[in-house]
């Protein structure tokens, strides 16, 4: 890793680092965005039917493929400690893992969340299309976890542009699939919501195929040699990714599927409060894309300033990216509360959703400096490989404080399905809070280990 000094030389590597990590989340986010906007477009039953599949597919996606993200701080490591010919078996090994994920999801979709999502209290035209959004979503579960396992590597290599321009190049294909496929233009089947899935499905293998060919030939990557060389399933090295992978996984499972379970908690509302939760719901994780991006921007250059034994530079970034992530919080708060009606309006041209997604927007806003703070810090700790404590403070502070408050608030006050945004802000706050306390814990501890 090049030798930064000054905080205004930090900065800039940051910059270069975070800017294309965030045009490539916002990409990605635009594709979900599109899914949701085009299937609203289409009718209301369906746009429930894609938020109901998503509210399963994206938690479980996530928390797997949260696994495979232990890869970016290992060759983080690698890059940072001068030992590049560990990363070849770490890339390989994680296919491998990779595959085995793909298997795992399409039988959790098929065996389980499908026939779940039958006995829920939905209408049954909502129902249908829940399920057949999932089987499209499907056909891309292989391309999906692989790509993760590529992108791993050149985010951990700091070419967190090739992500960018592999996405750039593959949002517009994705939002073409669903106008033939949703609609039925040009003799495609019309296929409603279901058609947001299966044209997700088929832009994933395109997306792996672009990803691949980079690493086979482009420099630097091809020095690394990836695809060469080819090992037997090595199960310590499969091991090592996994004990890294699952609390990162887990972590982001429990923090992302807690939204979901607010949104299947709703299944007892009406069809227009589900899709207006939605509403609010995609459009903040749009604003999340920002403090993510730092998130991982952060596990980056920590982890290759720890594997250089930097643990000053290590600090300072981390420093840096909460900083930089709470100055954005700010503005995220000021498009939520001013330009909440236009916003909604973008998604449905239907008055009682619009009304009850500006509602959803309120309680929106007050969470977005708490997330501001932890999703950065959660990067930071990656980046020193601490993951465990992560893990268990997510539990507690969504599942043991936030869900329950918000179950309570929802159930037992006057404000019916917003309580349930109520849990969600307390949870993120108490996250925040612990979060913060131990990445201190950890420099500190890291501190010392430099000076003994």
């Amino acid at each position: 890793m090049e030798e930064v000094t000054s905080l205004k030389a930090k900065s800039t590597t940051f910059a270069k680092i975070v800017i294309p990590i965030l045009i490539t989340q916002v990409a990605l986010y635009m594709m979900t965005f599109f899914d949701i906007l085009m299937t609203g477009r289409y009718n209301t039953e369906d746009l429930a039917g894609v938020t109901i599949g998503s509210s399963f597919w994206v938690p479980v996606y996530t928390g797997l493929s949260g696994i495979l993200m232990g890869l970016t701080p290992m060759i983080a490591h690698y890059i940072g400690a001068g030992k590049k010919h560990e990363t070849r078996p770490s890339v390989q090994q994680g296919l491998y893992v990779s595959l085995v994920l793909s298997i795992v999801v399409f039988t959790l979709v098929l065996v389980a969340i499908i026939p779940a999502i039958q006995n829920m209290p939905l209408e049954a035209p909502v129902k249908v299309v829940a399920g057949h959004y999932l089987q499209g979503m499907s056909i891309g579960l292989i391309p999906l976890f692989a790509y993760t396992v590529l992108r791993s590597f050149f985010d951990a290599l700091g070419a967190t542009r090739v992500s960018m321009f592999i996405i750039l190049l593959s949002a517009p294909i994705n939002i073409a699939l669903n106008y033939l496929l949703i609609f039925g233009n040009f003799g495609f089947p019309e296929l409603g919501g279901a058609g947001a899935g299966y044209a997700s499905g088929i832009t994933y293998w395109i997306v792996l195929s672009i990803a691949a060919l980079i690493a086979w030939k482009r420099k630097p990557f091809q020095s690394y040699q990836l695809f060469k060389g080819w090992q037997r399933v090595s199960f310590a090295k499969c091991l090592e990714i996994i004990k890294i992978g699952v609390p990162i996984g887990l972590s982001i499972f429990v923090e992302i599927s807690i939204f979901s379970v607010v949104t299947l908690l709703m299944s007892g509302y009406t069809t227009e409060t589900i899709s207006a939760h939605q509403i609010a719901l995609n459009f903040t994780s749009l604003l999340y894309m920002i403090p993510l991006s730092i998130s991982m921007g952060a596990t980056i250059l920590i982890g290759q300033a720890v594997g250089a034994r930097k643990m000053k530079t290590a600090k300072q970034y981390s420093f840096l990216a909460v900083g930089l992530a709470v100055l954005f919080s700010f503005i995220s708060i000021v498009i939520l509360l001013v330009f909440r009606q236009p916003i909604a309006s973008l998604y449905t041209t239907d008055q009682t959703i619009i009304e009850l997604a500006v509602h959803f927007f309120v309680f929106a806003a007050f969470f977005q400096l708490s997330d501001a703070i932890q999703a950065p810090i959660q990067g930071s700790l990656r980046g020193y490989k601490d993951v465990n404590m992560t893990f268990i403070m997510a539990i507690i502070s969504f599942w043991g404080i936030g869900l329950p408050v918000g179950y309570i608030t929802a159930m037992y006050t006057e404000l019916g399905p917003f309580g349930y945004w109520v849990g969600l802000i307390v949870g993120l706050t108490i996250g925040a809070i612990t979060l913060s306390l131990r990445l201190r814990v950890i420099q500190k501890r890291h501190e010392l280990q430099e000076t003994a």
